[in-house]
């Protein structure tokens, strides 16, 4: 495949051919969260045309099925061409009794985040836009459950918050790998749980130790060896760890998820070290919930305050830019406008 970007009205995809430097402007993509879109190497399109999904891009999605299907085009012919397909089963939203436990809740949200299963099209089917506020992202959540479409795992990220926020007792944050296999990096993503004094993960992926994780692990490093122990086994090298803050509980919150409040660069850091600084952070997001939290503009605010969101005064976007570590030493970046994300890469 050329080095070339190709977009359409529909979606955007981005080659994975290498060059010199390519490494360099990767890390630099990284620290301004511009992240190619590849799903296990391969780049993949997104939707940007909302659904149902547009001519163009539903044709798109059928010369990918031909590009890489074993039987190409003629796979595509057989399937369009039926009509007696089976019809797919919709899962349900878990429902529970006031006695549920929470591991038992969190269980049946990963088995409904499963039943979606994963998405092999090709194509993202929700655009994810990781600098949008919580509100907005929750928004799309709704979307996934009314379409229930299969999904890639910056999708899951953003149902599992959805499906967890009438769980006050759970904490929930973003937590995101960057591995290296045969000279060729990949990147996952999934959601921690902090309750109970116990970690776990909700998420998708196509290998099933690389997403959920029942709550159980006493620490933080704990869970993060749990998925080093697995990408290990499919020879996998894992080289950053990049934990974001909890997410908040309100759905109609105006704040933006904290994807990378530390970067963790694997390479440099002993066993000890990196077990050191994810103690850290565990004591960051502490922090965090245990300070009152702006609440949510309502329509009679006040014409003179401004946007919490906005303000040179907002307590949150202002920590979070100053206190973001990258192996554990403090980062200052300049302030700036959020970039536009549209999506994560999706690995293994």
């Amino acid at each position: 495949m050329s080095g070339d970007r190709t977009s359409g009205a529909g979606g955007v995809m981005r080659s994975t051919a290498g060059c010199e430097g390519a490494e360099q402007r990767e890390d630099e993509q990284e620290d301004e969260g511009d992240e190619d879109l590849r799903d296990g190497g391969v780049p993949f399109y997104v939707n940007r045309g909302g659904l149902p999904v547009n001519e163009e891009t539903w044709e798109r999605m059928w010369r990918h099925v031909a590009r890489i299907h074993p039987e190409g085009e003629a796979v595509g012919r057989r399937i369009r061409g039926a009509t007696d397909l089976p019809k797919i089963p919709i899962p349900s939203v878990p429902t529970y009794q006031p006695a549920t436990t929470t591991p038992l809740r969190l269980e049946a949200i990963q088995r409904y985040i499963r039943d979606l299963q994963y998405n092999h099209t090709g194509t993202q089917f929700f655009e994810i836009k990781k600098s949008r506020p919580l509100t907005a992202l929750m928004d799309i959540a709704k979307e996934m459950i009314r379409e229930s479409l299969p999904i890639k795992c910056l999708e899951a990220v953003i149902l599992g918050i959805y499906l967890t926020n009438s769980m006050p007792g759970v904490e929930r944050f973003p937590l995101s790998f960057k591995t290296q296999f045969s000279g060729n990096h990949f990147r996952h993503i999934v959601l921690g749980v902090h309750s109970g004094g116990r970690f776990g993960a909700l998420g998708i992926s196509r290998r099933e130790d690389l997403m959920y994780k029942p709550l159980e692990f006493r620490t933080l490093a704990d869970l993060v060896q749990e998925f080093e122990g697995a990408y290990r086994g499919y020879w996998h090298t894992m080289r950053k760890v990049k934990i974001g803050q909890y997410v908040s509980h309100d759905p109609h919150s105006v704040e933006q998820i904290e994807w990378k409040h530390s970067i963790l660069d694997v390479d440099k850091l002993s066993k000890e070290e990196l077990r050191r600084e994810l103690e850290r952070h565990t004591r960051d997001m502490r922090l965090k919930i245990s300070k009152a939290a702006p609440p949510s503009p309502t329509k009679d605010r006040k014409r003179d305050v401004g946007s919490p969101h906005r303000g040179p005064a907002s307590p949150l976007r202002r920590n979070s830019r100053s206190e973001r570590r990258p192996s554990g030493e403090k980062k200052v970046l300049e302030p700036k406008p959020p970039g536009d994300m549209n999506g994560y890469q999706i690995r293994v």
